[in-house]
């Protein structure tokens, strides 16, 4: 069988090497955050050549982005209940579990806390503008029934949303309590609900 066959079958090799380095690279990134992401070690805990790390990813700022987006699609996937307001209720509350868990809370450091290499900054910033831009339908589906203000920035009001459980996780350790993802998801619809006029001189965009 060629490489290219083994490639297109599903759950064949390819997928099984692909999910022990990205669970190698995951593992690495909780033990040792981004300054000691390295393919090397990432290869030697997946059991594959280097080689075979690079012919995939080419370098290991996309590899950081690949292993952080497979860890929260994984764990933090994006609803679609029907309404913007049980959609932002329901990120907000896997988000918060995701945050609790140790494994969540060991990513979420690791893609915030400052390194000197450029690439691997840049990485980060693809992986967070990736992860909003894939739960931006939830605010572009509200905009779409009507839910929410034409012209709203679905980016601006997911940060409102989820900025405040970051912000409780990696400033002031606070725990995430049960109430919190509701009473921030609320806060959030009602501002962007139509029917609410915002403030003079507010930008949508």
């Amino acid at each position: 069988m060629s490489d290219s066959e083994i490639r297109r079958r599903p759950g064949g090799r390819a997928a099984r090497v692909r999910k022990a380095v990205l669970d190698a690279a995951v593992e690495s990134l909780v033990e040792g955050g981004t300054a000691r992401f390295a393919i090397g070690d990432i290869a030697r805990r997946a059991g594959v050549n280097e080689t075979s790390v690079y012919r995939r990813w080419r370098t290991r700022e996309n590899l950081l982005v690949d292993a952080m987006l497979a860890a929260s699609d994984r764990h933090v996937p994006v609803p679609d209940t029907g309404s913007v307001r049980e959609d932002l209720r329901a990120f907000a509350a896997v988000v918060a579990d995701y945050l609790n868990d140790p494994l969540g809370s060991a990513l979420a450091r690791a893609a915030v806390v400052a390194v000197d290499d450029p690439e691997i900054a840049e990485a980060r910033e693809r992986f967070w503008h990736t992860r909003i831009d894939l739960a931006a339908v939830m605010i572009e589906r509200g905009i779409a029934r009507g839910e929410v203000r034409p012209g709203t920035d679905p980016r601006v009001a997911l940060e409102a949303l989820i900025s405040p459980l970051h912000s409780r996780v990696l400033m002031t350790r606070e725990p995430l309590g049960e109430e919190l993802p509701r009473a921030l998801a609320d806060l959030v619809s009602d501002g962007l609900s139509p029917t609410r006029r915002p403030p003079a001189g507010t930008p949508a965009r």
